[in-house]
């Protein structure tokens, strides 16, 4: 049976979205809805309505796992749980503070419309997360590190794109090369959040926009740039489209940990990505867990879950003995 979805909203990662569906041959892409004039929306697949987000209700019965691709994590909050009422959905939320308070208002909302949720996939949080998770389960005495990048974080760019004055920017997320090695030593260091990642913007400001109030505001952006050090170029439209004009990103899960009766050995796990398409891999991620989301919907299982709730298995479109088979 395939899975019908729908793509709610629709920017990079809607189009990754439609390109992983095609990919998964127990799916299909039943609608796309979009906040703009659905007629000024082209998108890749014949015959499939583009709608404005008005009619998603119409689609209720029609649809299995909506997929949300909110302009930012500022929509999420609010377009997240209002749709569980009425659909099984799945989201990016990826503001990693505000995880826990996302989950409760999405599960209640779920489990008052008997409905499946995910919130937070793709791969941090996401695959890094799971990664986290496997590490400190098998290394109990250790530590665990997150490197992101070098890479274009799209939160980051459009919490910058959304600072008044600013027309359009790109924000590199790029490790410290001297606390990635030393991680890799196996030495478990105490690194502050400074200490590992530095942060790069590339801005595009309004002709007479104030820009040391711009520079100012996002040096200061909590939960983006405060905890950082971060550096502030101001660049042409011209310049941002010519250079910057990907969305490449990546990065590494590292746990360090000891075994033996006087901790004499050391072990580390590395978990790594290199993406030539961030919002591409992201969408392909999610399309995954949609298919579990469908699966646990159909046993009955309501409510929001995490990555961390689902069996490998239900990411599969294989069979348990194909999976037996094939892979383990």
């Amino acid at each position: 049976m395939s899975i019908q979805i729908g793509i709610f909203g629709y920017g990079n990662l809607g189009r990754g979205i439609e390109s992983a569906i095609r990919q998964n041959p127990d799916m299909t892409l039943a609608a796309v809805f979009t906040r703009r004039d659905p007629a000024t929306l082209t998108i890749g697949t014949e015959g499939v309505p583009v709608l404005h987000t008005s009619q998603v209700e119409a689609y209720a019965d029609k649809i299995d796992v909506m997929i949300l691709c909110g302009g930012s994590a500022t929509d999420l909050p609010t377009q997240t749980p209002a749709l569980a009422r009425r659909f099984c959905v799945v989201d990016s939320f990826d503001t990693h503070a505000r995880i826990p308070e996302h989950l409760a208002a999405v599960d209640a909302a779920a489990k008052e419309g008997g409905k499946t949720a995910m919130i937070s996939v793709g791969w941090d949080p996401g695959m890094f997360s799971l990664n986290r998770l496997y590490g400190d389960a098998v290394l109990p005495d250790g530590k665990d590190y997150t490197f992101w990048g070098k890479g274009v974080s799209q939160g980051h760019s459009d919490a910058i794109r959304r600072i008044d004055g600013v027309l359009d920017a790109k924000q590199y997320t790029i490790p410290v090369e001297s606390a990635l090695e030393a991680v890799r030593s196996g030495v478990c260091p105490d690194l502050t959040t400074r200490q590992k990642h530095t942060r790069e913007c590339f801005v595009v400001a309004a002709e007479g926009a104030d820009k040391a109030r711009i520079e100012r505001e996002i040096k200061t952006m909590p939960n983006y740039f405060a905890d950082y050090d971060t550096t502030v170029h101001f660049i042409s439209a011209e310049e941002l489209a010519r250079d910057h004009g990907g969305i490449p990103h990546g990065g590494f899960v590292i746990r360090s940990g000891k075994t033996g009766k006087e901790s004499e050995h050391t072990h580390v796990i590395e978990y790594s990505l290199r993406l030539d398409s961030n919002p591409e891999f992201t969408a392909s991620v999610i399309v995954a867990y949609a298919r579990a989301v469908a699966r646990l919907y159909r046993e009955g299982n309501v409510g929001c879950k995490t990555v961390f709730d689902i069996p490998p298995a239900y990411l599969s479109p294989k069979s348990r003995d194909e999976l037996i088979a094939s892979l383990l």
